[in-house]
């Protein structure tokens, strides 16, 4: 299938790593341009010259008020175009209801939530028919997942805004989608499996739960993304896609 992907001009944050990153390659594999954030310079020249030619990056925070229009400008500067963004962040910081700090929670507000809405609000403002804004979320968005409060309290939030959204730009062309990763094989999820006191019981556990029996793989989740950011999928919004080998048992 031809995914109309091809001289496309994507935003992709927090790509240094991840699914991110693995969405940021995908989309580049079916032929579109990609600007790449994260918020270390260094981290983000090397991982934008390990995507090739067709990827540039940019240092930036998505806690910066200031972000959005500069990643939307440098799109346009640097391929000529802007037809999309794919919002990523890292996790918050993991805890229980007891543990997790204002701090923590402020400074998770400010990145993962505002952050992200001032990105798609900047976006939205900027995107002509045929646009697409897309959400990294989380599984926790339909169930809670036990010591990431600060996510279970986040991710929901978004997935509803991303909703009232799309609900919004529809009458425009332009779309909204969400991506609702559970057990992805990325650095964060071996990172949570590792704070337990056996990581491989943990995994075997975790897998056991999941019909496929296996952790997800990034290039599985960044296929899906590139899938749901292109024109082959001009008729899918509003929607919250589990990417997760079958873990959630509701419809």
């Amino acid at each position: 299938m031809d995914l109309g992907l091809r001289d496309r001009v994507y935003v992709v944050t927090g790509a240094t790593r991840g699914l991110g990153n693995a969405s940021a390659r995908e989309l580049l594999a079916d032929g579109a341009k990609v600007i790449i954030t994260g918020r270390d310079e260094k981290t983000v020249a090397e991982a934008a010259a390990g995507l090739g030619p067709n990827a540039h990056g940019v240092a930036v925070d998505n806690a910066d008020p200031t972000a959005a229009t500069g990643l939307i400008a440098a799109a346009r500067e640097r391929f000529g175009g802007f037809d999309g963004i794919l919002i990523s962040v890292g996790g918050p910081a993991p805890g229980f209801a007891a543990d997790n700090t204002d701090e923590q929670w402020q400074s998770a507000f400010e990145s993962v939530f505002l952050g992200a809405v001032r990105l798609a609000r900047s976006a939205a403002a900027e995107l002509d028919e045929g646009g697409v804004i897309g959400f990294v979320l989380s599984a926790s968005v339909h169930e809670p997942i036990p010591g990431l409060t600060i996510s279970n309290g986040l991710r929901p939030g978004l997935a509803g805004f991303a909703k009232s959204l799309s609900d919004e730009l529809g009458p425009r062309g332009i779309r909204v989608v969400g991506l609702l990763p559970s057990r992805i094989d990325t650095d964060r999820v071996r990172e949570l499996d590792g704070s337990s006191p056996d990581p491989e019981a943990t995994r075997a556990a975790q897998e056991s739960r999941i019909p496929l029996r296996r952790y997800g793989t990034p290039e599985e989740f960044g296929r899906t993304a590139a899938f749901l950011l292109s024109p082959a999928a001009s008729y899918l919004t509003g929607i919250m896609l589990p990417v997760d080998g079958g873990a959630r048992h509701g419809f």
